[in-house]
């Protein structure tokens, strides 16, 4: 029995969905981005859109539409062994390396700084990181009531703080937008795009996923179909919320320049515009908005990462896998904000076009039957493009000099690979590959098929 689902069971799953998106980086990138982007909001807003919301959703729909039971497994397409390899360094970079201890260290930036002299910032980042991933660790071990806490109790609480702080910016804006900085003088889109990787939500889709799927079922839909239209219905849900709330920090971003000048990272927006318009009430507020956003991320990053590696490994618990991983978590968020985001943004470029093109294969697949040759050649030609994207953007990160044999790479690649500058270098030679070997894996199956 297929059972139709109300609609405030979709609801509840999608603002579970948005619970679970919805942590650090949806609070700091969209207000450095307002900042920076100036005049050139719009544009820019619609690119981090792009990425920050549309990949997510369409990643979503690619674990519902493929049929898969889990990312190793549509992965797994291109080669079992490769499926296991790209899983594990998904999860390893939302969880326990990046994603999940930069919950902590945002929360603690934004949330507790204003209350700490700066001369007890390590010690207090030491206690807060405790009993933040001590809270983590305790609700991620009973992840069967995810739907319940989150859906039903933190996530409404998060969407109405938050949006009182937009709605009066909007109403009472703290100064005019200002001119753009350079980076968004020109190519605002394609900057904006770039940026809504940092949020690393499309990778997250890839994994969070599956629980949408799972809590679907448990609410008595069963067939694919019906799973992936309730899928779509409950993403659309997370998809508005998200979209509405990034549009407005960024919007806030741009009005807090002529007042505050330029931050470097978005903490510090939001922080002085709470305190602009509500005074001390208003930076307590963002304070439990900063906590309770980046907490439930955390709790469904090591949800997602004890689950998986136990699948893996199922001598190891469930609970030994999340202890581990909260622990890490807990030592990498104490080398702070800074340290965390230099290190992850190579990573993103090039885990993103890796996972952009398992979506865009999952949606097209039915097109050119399946065939392993689409998947290995279109993989084959992104990890060829996006492995020297992410050793430029670390030697960018960090002003170091080129290997002589980058150099040589790097030349090659922006001299014949359009888009090449603007981090899309592998986007047009995949689209001709899936287009060129999908043509031939449907004439040789014509073929098999007519012998």
């Amino acid at each position: 029995m297929n059972k139709k689902l109300s609609f405030s069971s979709y609801f509840i799953i999608g603002v579970m969905l948005f619970a679970l998106f919805f942590g650090a980086g949806n609070l700091i990138f969209p207000a450095t981005l307002g900042q920076n982007a100036g005049e050139n909001l719009w544009p820019a807003v619609i690119g981090f859109l792009i990425t920050g919301v549309g990949l997510p959703f369409l990643g979503i729909l690619a674990i519902g539409f493929s049929g898969s039971r889990n990312l190793q497994e549509l992965a797994g397409r291109i080669h079992p062994i490769y499926g296991i390899i790209f899983t594990s360094l998904l999860y390893l970079t939302i969880g326990p390396f990046f994603a999940a201890p930069r919950t902590g260290a945002v929360a603690y930036d934004v949330g507790i700084t204003p209350f700490v002299s700066e001369e007890y910032s390590q010690i207090s980042l030491f206690l807060f990181s405790a009993l933040f991933f001590a809270a983590s660790l305790w609700l991620s071990l009973t992840p069967a009531k995810l739907v319940e806490r989150f859906g039903k109790l933190l996530s409404p609480a998060i969407i109405v703080l938050l949006i009182f702080l937009l709605v009066t910016a909007i109403i009472n804006p703290m100064g005019s937008i200002e001119a753009p900085q350079e980076a968004y003088k020109s190519g605002a889109f394609l900057n904006g795009f770039l940026e809504g990787y940092n949020t690393m939500d499309a990778l997250a889709s890839l994994v969070f996923g599956i629980i949408v799927i799972n809590a679907i079922r448990s609410f008595g839909v069963k067939s694919t179909q019906g799973v992936l239209a309730a899928t779509a219905k409950s993403g659309i849900v997370a998809v508005l919320f998200l979209g509405i709330i990034y549009t407005g920090i960024a919007y806030l971003g741009a009005t807090s320049t002529e007042v505050f000048g330029l931050f470097e990272t978005g903490g510090p927006v939001l922080g002085n515009a709470a305190s602009h318009y509500f005074g001390l009430a208003g930076t307590m507020m963002l304070s439990i908005i900063i906590i309770l956003a980046c907490l439930t991320t955390s709790i469904g990053l090591m949800t997602s990462c004890g689950e998986y590696f136990h699948s893996l490994f199922p001598k190891v618990s469930y609970k030994v896998f999340v202890t581990f991983f909260t622990t890490l978590t807990f030592i990498i968020a104490n080398f702070g904000l800074t340290n965390i985001i230099n290190y992850s943004v190579p990573v993103l470029m090039f885990l993103y076009p890796l996972a952009i093109v398992v979506m865009l294969l999952a949606f097209l697949s039915p097109l050119f039957n399946h065939s392993r040759m689409v998947y290995v050649s279109a993989t084959i030609v992104t990890f060829m493009i996006s492995i020297i994207d992410g050793i430029k953007t670390l030697f960018d990160q960090f002003e170091m000099d080129y290997a002589g044999w980058l150099t040589s790479i790097i030349a090659f690649y922006e001299k014949s690979l359009p888009l090449y500058n603007e981090g899309l270098g592998w986007l047009v030679p995949v689209l001709a590959v899936i287009l060129i070997t999908g043509i031939i894996a449907r004439v040789q199956q014509l073929s098999t098929a007519h012998a």
